[in-house]
């Protein structure tokens, strides 16, 4: 596998925030959302086995793992690396930008989908793959990062018409985070309003 970087940190986003978390950060991504946070990941990274890289991850002491990028899915050898990790008792959240099939990941045990739905702002929603909502099971999520009204507006609706589990709103790092958080309150979404834990620690740094 391709691999920019591997860390041990806590979990910043979404329903496992503030988990102690070994990250795999893997390389090139298919998509350029305007607001990316991790354009280093775009270069080719480095190879490793998959053996090497639980090996890295069984040093960090935690039973919980994360799969991001870049895009994973872009990585043909994901699947072996998740179910190694799921042998190991890991639970693994991948991360994905909702472009690509989802459903080589499904029948690994201890794996949680994470999958983004591309907003306008993102300058990415034609590349949202629909089908993809219609796999994900009750324990997956699926998360909106969100920079302005026509945005919120846009991840509104696909709630409201969609069948969905567990739903993250995510403010574009700098972006007012109250605003969002009052237009859930006011239209009574049964979502997560959540910062991006990690930066509130630490700021934008790379492998934290």
């Amino acid at each position: 596998m391709r691999i920019i970087e591997i860390f041990h940190s806590v979990q910043g986003e979404g329903p496992a925030t503030g988990l102690r978390t070994s990250f795999i950060r893997t390389a090139r991504c298919n998509l350029r959302c305007v607001w990316c946070d991790t354009t280093y990941s775009f270069g080719p990274g480095r190879e490793r086995s998959v053996s090497s890289i639980v090996r890295t991850v069984a040093a960090h002491r935690t039973r919980h793992a994360c799969l991001t990028g870049g895009e994973p899915l872009l990585q043909r050898e994901a699947p072996d690396l998740l179910r190694a990790l799921s042998g190991r008792g890991y639970e693994t959240v991948v991360e994905t930008g909702g472009s690509l099939d989802i459903s080589p990941l499904l029948g690994i045990p201890g794996v949680v989908v994470s999958l983004d739905v591309k907003c306008p702002a993102s300058r990415m929603e034609s590349h949202n793959r629909w089908p993809n909502l219609a796999l994900l099971r009750p324990r997956d999520v699926v998360k909106f990062v969100i920079q302005d009204r026509a945005d919120y507006l846009y991840a509104r609706r696909v709630v409201r018409t969609r069948t969905l589990p567990q739903v993250v709103f995510q403010p574009v790092w700098g972006t007012d985070a109250a605003r969002l958080a009052d237009w859930v309150i006011a239209d009574r979404l049964d979502v997560r309003t959540m910062l991006q834990e990690h930066k509130v620690l630490w700021g934008d740094v790379p492998g934290r």
